[in-house]
């Protein structure tokens, strides 16, 4: 009988910290999409420094990749958050609008590391796309922009996609870096619950159960993506001719 309320009591535990959890999935959610949007963004426009025949560009998307992927995500948050804080023309600007709310810091520091690592995928890829596609293209006279929408962007996606979810559910992990400066997220509001109950290893399991979701759903639509763009399909063989 006893062992038996113990058990319930552990399970109405449970269930109480996965509703309180649950509400602050939105907010990883927003952390997540906002700093993937971005980082994508700012890939593509590093990628195209990357490429581009001015030196000083090409200069800046080596710094910026150097700088982002050889620090800490930790570390630059904190950085964001509070040292921007101590900049006197940063407190008197507008951008203090920004750098005064933890959440904005939060997918600012993420959108920049990120972009790094993303953007070293998409170049990757654009240098792996086979150069006898580009040439085909020339010669079928098409200009710039028309080979880069109808050749260079399809080809580069199917590439990429794998190394890109890689980057993307490694992404939803590391919303839970926000915590650190206050930003009430699944391990932000899991936190707050231990202070409470003290039970750790519980609310972690709970916690841990909530971004094994998460990314289930973001791998499981990779993998529709990736079907979707793959070229090879079984379904679309060749048909065979009919023999007598």
């Amino acid at each position: 009988m006893e062992q038996t309320l113990i058990m319930g009591d552990h399970i109405s535990f449970l269930l109480e910290t996965a509703s309180q959890i649950a509400w602050a999935v939105p907010v990883t959610l927003g952390i997540f999409a906002a700093s993937a949007l971005g980082a994508t963004v700012l890939a593509a426009v590093l990628v195209a420094f990357s490429v581009s025949p001015w030196l000083p560009l090409r200069l800046f998307q080596r710094g910026w990749t150097f700088l982002f992927r050889g620090t800490p995500l930790l570390l630059q948050i904190a950085m964001v958050y509070y040292g921007f804080a101590t900049i006197p023309w940063v407190r008197h600007s507008l951008l203090w609008i920004g750098f005064r709310d933890p959440l904005f810091c939060a997918c600012f520091a993420m959108i920049c590391c990120c972009s790094a690592y993303i953007g070293e995928v998409l170049r990757g890829a654009l240098a792996a796309i086979p150069p006898g596609q580009i040439e085909a293209a020339r010669a079928c006279g098409m200009n710039n922009r028309t080979m880069v929408r109808r050749i260079v962007i399809p080809a580069l996606a199917r590439i990429a996609l794998p190394s890109y979810g890689n980057e993307l559910i490694m992404m939803v992990k590391s919303t839970s870096l926000a915590s650190t400066i206050t930003v009430l997220d699944i391990t932000g509001v899991a936190q707050q619950v231990i202070a409470h109950s003290y039970r750790t290893l519980d609310v972690f399991c709970v916690a841990a159960a909530f971004y094994l979701a998460l990314n289930a759903v973001v791998a499981f639509l990779l993998g529709r993506v990736e079907a979707w763009l793959q070229v090879d399909r079984r379904d679309e063989a060749i048909p065979q001719l009919e023999t007598m």
